[in-house]
């Protein structure tokens, strides 16, 4: 069983990393420090000192930044990746004392994987609110990210079944819209007269 919520605390976690990418790391870094979760070896790195305060840093620029017109966007451009890259960390470090095999591989797969989907479904949220608003509902959109974030990865620390449940129906959720869009025919060109 604890394997199991080990996994699933691993995999909400990551999700978490797709709204935000740091918030997950420094509650996992704090989640290690007050001994909530014991680390996969040659993670517990994670729960020092310097890197609380670190992630602590990253958190606040990162949360910040995002309410700073076109900054918001660079920042989407950088999060992309590092919200793949953070999910597997927190994935893997989640994950325990498994087969190092196992461990990365379904932390590249699960942990990366729904970080990007996620991910990549913020930056179409954000593009969605510049195209229509002129950027003015992005502050908003960050807020709603935020809250995201940190909701997710209480319930991965606290509830981990709970999280790994709705990441899977947010991912699902992000196909489905992904399916329904690819399915629209697209606009027939204007005729000139």
């Amino acid at each position: 069983m604890e394997t199991i919520l080990a996994i699933t605390a691993g995999i909400g976690l990551a999700a978490a990393c797709g709204f935000r990418v740091f918030v997950p790391l420094l509650a996992t870094a704090l989640a290690v420090r007050f001994g909530h979760f014991t680390p996969s070896s040659g993670l517990e790195w994670i729960g020092s000192t310097p890197a609380i305060i670190v992630l602590g840093i990253a958190t606040a620029v990162e949360i910040a930044g995002y309410y700073i017109p076109w900054v918001d966007h660079v920042l989407d451009t950088i999060a992309t990746p590092a919200a793949v890259v953070a999910g597997t960390v927190v994935a893997a470090t989640a994950f325990g004392d498994i087969h190092p095999a196992i461990k990365w591989a379904a932390a590249v797969i699960a942990g990366g994987g729904i970080a990007a989907g996620i991910q990549g479904t913020t930056v179409a949220a954000r593009a969605a609110s510049t195209a229509t608003t002129g950027g003015l509902a992005n502050p908003i959109v960050s807020t709603i990210e935020a809250i995201g974030a940190v909701i997710m990865t209480i319930l991965a620390i606290v509830l981990p079944i709970l999280a790994t449940v709705l990441a899977i129906l947010m991912l699902l959720v992000i196909i489905r819209l992904v399916r329904r869009l690819r399915g629209r025919p697209a606009a027939a060109p204007a005729c000139p007269n």
